[in-house]
Formats: structure tokens, C-alpha cells, sequence
């Protein structure tokens, strides 16, 4: 006997959420129309649904990309620094080929020469060096000081005054180290980045702290210190999660975007690192940095990053594709 086989198509209805609040709206750069000198200007945030969700709710914006540029050369892998040549040894060629030839959103200059245990540049030394990449690009900046507390409160102070009216995104402003910096955004109306380890409650103090002083919610990027494929990243994501989640239910202390620093944590990894012979199973050194750094944002953006900050230009690539994909489910 011959059985038919017959085949039942049955609409499916989507289960939907539905938010309370959405991700609050950070715009960073000034034209000169808004008193800065930026040919454009990146917004991110505003997002009413979970990452991408577009069924559900608005992708606002998508999420930004900014390679890293530093004023003095850093001591990266040559996987990374291999790929600028001699520009790594100027801050302001360098920024120039990161927007001119690998389209980045924003710059992102650490001002890592002002480190007393470096070069120990002084804050009118490091302010000159932010004016410069500002005359030599149209993107915004996010500009960050060399992690030493004390002297990154009289540099951020010093750029901070000479690039009033550009509408930079500065830091890093912590818990015992965000007073200061928070004057300097709030005088000469800067954004600022909010950093805390990976806690939930720390976040949401701090940027109480900030808020108390005067700088207005729409000014406070979230940094939550993330964790490298393999090195923490799924601690890092359950954290952004819940702000995420805590955004969308209406909590103003957890509704502001998030940074993270893709770059940094994805290249010291020992995977983005480790020589082939070393690791024989591990594949081609070059392929395995590109992605280890491409695969961090990947994750990143999954769960509600909005700016990646990123040194090596093949990953960038990488990641624009993906981004553009994300956003492309919505048509």
C-alpha cells in the first residue's frame, strides 16, 4: 500500500514583548552648526526592544564602531601594528588612515604618553595632541586618559577646556575617581564614559554619584569592563544583560549605551598572540587575531553593545559586515 504524504503549513504567532522604557539616546560630536567643527555627528542608544529584536521593537541606531589611536606608539602585537606601518608613530596620520581608509565611525585617542612612568607628557602637551586628530578628521573623538588617577584628572581638565564645543565622549570616570572628570564634561559640555568592574550595582551607583552633580543622564556612556572571547566574556555579557533589561524596564540609572573595549581584552588573550608552533591546533596566527578580536564584538553586539572599540582594521571589517547585516533584518 502506497501512503500519500501530505504536507500542513500553519501560521505561527510571534510571541512579542513589550518594554516599558528604551535605552537612553547619546549623541557625541558637535557640527558647525551645534559649535563644534565635526563634519558629522554618531548617535547611539535609543533602542526600545532587546538587541536587534526588530520585530519587537526600534533599533534606534546601529552601533558604532572607533579604532583605537594612540599618542605615543603602544606596545601591541605586530598582527595589529603590522597593518598601519609607519603612521602608528603619528597620532594624526594614523587617525587619518583609520577614518580615510578603514571607515571608522569615531576615533578613540588614549592619550597613554601623559603616564608619569612614560613619557609623562604634560595636560597642555596631550590637549595639543587632541586639537591636532580634531583638525585632521571630521569623525568624533572619544579621548581617554593614560590610567594613572591623578594625572588623568589634569589632562582630561586640559582637553576637555581646549575642545569646548566638540562634544567629545571622555574618560574613564570610576567610583573613587569620577569627580573631577564630571566637572570638566559638565563645564565645557562633554559626554562622559561611566566605568565599573563588571557590577551591576557599582554601575548604577556611580552613575547616580555623576547624575548628582549636575551632568544630565544623556551624557553617560556605560563602560562595564568586559572580558576577551574565552577570558570572561560570558560574566561580561550576563552583566550587560541585565542592564539591558534594566534599561528597558524603565531603571533611568541603567538606560544610558555601552562601550566596550573590544580591542584591548580580545589582543591580550593568548589565542590573539600565541605563535602557530607553539600551538600547532590553533591555525594560522593572522586568521586566529582577526577573528578572536571580529568574534568578542560579535558577542558584544548581541547583547546591547552600542560602542565597539577596536584596533585591528581586518577585524573591523569583519564586524561592519555583521553589523550591517543585523540591522538589515529590519527591512
Amino acid at each position: 500500500m502506497k501512503l500519500e504524504r501530505r504536507e500542513v503549513q500553519m501560521a505561527v504567532a510571534l510571541v512579542k514583548e513589550r518594554y516599558q522604557s528604551k535605552v537612553g539616546e547619546v549623541v557625541i560630536g558637535a557640527t558647525a552648526a551645534e559649535g563644534g567643527t565635526r563634519t558629522s555627528v554618531v548617535k547611539v542608544g535609543g533602542d526600545s526592544t532587546l538587541p536587534f529584536l526588530h520585530f519587537e521593537g526600534k533599533v534606534e541606531n546601529r552601533a558604532a564602531i572607533a579604532l583605537e589611536v594612540t599618542d605615543v606608539p603602544p606596545a601591541w602585537n605586530d598582527i595589529v601594528k603590522s597593518q598601519y606601518g609607519d603612521v602608528i608613530n603619528d597620532p594624526v596620520a594614523w587617525a587619518k588612515k583609520c577614518v580615510e581608509e578603514y571607515n571608522a565611525d569615531m576615533i578613540y585617542l588614549k592619550l597613554i604618553g601623559a603616564n608619569p612612568e612614560g613619557e609623562n607628557r604634560s595636560p597642555e602637551e596631550c590637549a595639543k595632541v587632541v586639537k591636532d586628530v580634531l583638525a585632521a578628521v571630521g569623525v568624533p573623538l572619544i579621548v581617554a586618559g593614560c590610567e594613572d588617577p591623578e594625572k588623568d584628572n589634569e589632562v582630561l581638565a586640559a582637553v576637555a577646556e581646549a575642545t569646548s564645543g566638540e562634544n567629545l565622549l571622555i574618560g574613564i570616570a570610576e567610583q573613587d575617581n569620577y569627580k573631577s572628570i564630571t566637572a570638566a564634561a559638565m563645564v565645557h559640555k562633554h559626554n562622559l564614559i561611566a566605568r565599573s568592574p563588571l557590577d551591576i550595582n557599582i554601575c548604577k551607583q556611580l552613575n547616580i554619584l555623576i547624575s548628582e552633580m549636575g551632568l544630565p543622564l544623556n551624557r553617560i556612556v556605560i563602560d562595564p569592563m568586559i572580558g576577551g572571547l574565552g577570558y570572561g566574556i560570558e560574566y561580561a555579557y550576563s552583566i550587560m544583560e541585565r542592564a539591558r533589561l534594566g534599561s528597558l524596564a524603565n531603571d533611568k540609572m541603567l538606560s544610558m549605551p555601552m562601550i566596550c573595549t573590544v580591542g584591548y581584552e580580545a589582543n591580550r588573550a593568548k589565542e590573539a598572540n600565541a605563535a602557530e608552533e607553539e600551538f600547532p591546533g590553533w591555525g594560522d596566527l593572522n586568521d586566529r587575531a582577526i577573528l578572536w578580536e571580529a568574534l568578542t564584538a560579535a558577542g558584544l553586539l548581541q547583547v546591547g553593545a552600542s560602542i565597539l572599540l577596536m584596533r585591528n582594521p581586518a577585524a573591523v571589517k569583519l564586524v561592519q559586515q555583521n553589523i550591517a547585516d543585523l540591522m538589515e533584518m529590519n527591512a
